[in-house]
């Protein structure tokens, strides 16, 4: 199983080998990470919770490709401004986990200021 080092890795060699860094600036980058982001909700709009369910099963494999174009974007922004996003996701979640504690959260899709 590859790690998220491994990943980035690959990234960047998949860029460098084709000279694509010199086309890469954060906000492109950020916007090529939005776009993917709308395609994977591409696949879900419009369909109610039977359909959704219905369309994962038939289309996994594209969702898996879209998810994917979304990882290759978060990992290679977060190379490229020098983010460790393991670190970072792990201090998300502990601020997440105070936001929304199990006690006050559990069960409730409220917002975090409204508990």
């Amino acid at each position: 199983m590859s790690d998220i080092k491994d990943l980035t890795d690959r990234i960047i060699k998949y860029r460098d080998d084709r000279e694509w860094k010199q086309f890469h600036n954060p906000k492109d980058l950020a916007l090529s990470l939005m776009l993917e982001a709308a395609e994977v909700a591409e696949h879900f709009q419009w369909k109610n919770k039977e359909e959704m369910e219905a369309y994962v099963k038939d289309h996994k494999e594209e969702v898996a490709e879209e998810l994917s174009d979304v990882l290759y974007w978060v990992l290679l922004i977060s190379n490229d401004i020098g983010v460790d996003i393991i670190e970072a996701f792990h201090k998300k979640m502990e601020q997440n986990e105070k936001k929304y504690p199990v006690d006050k959260a559990k069960g409730k899709h409220t917002k975090y200021n409204k508990l």
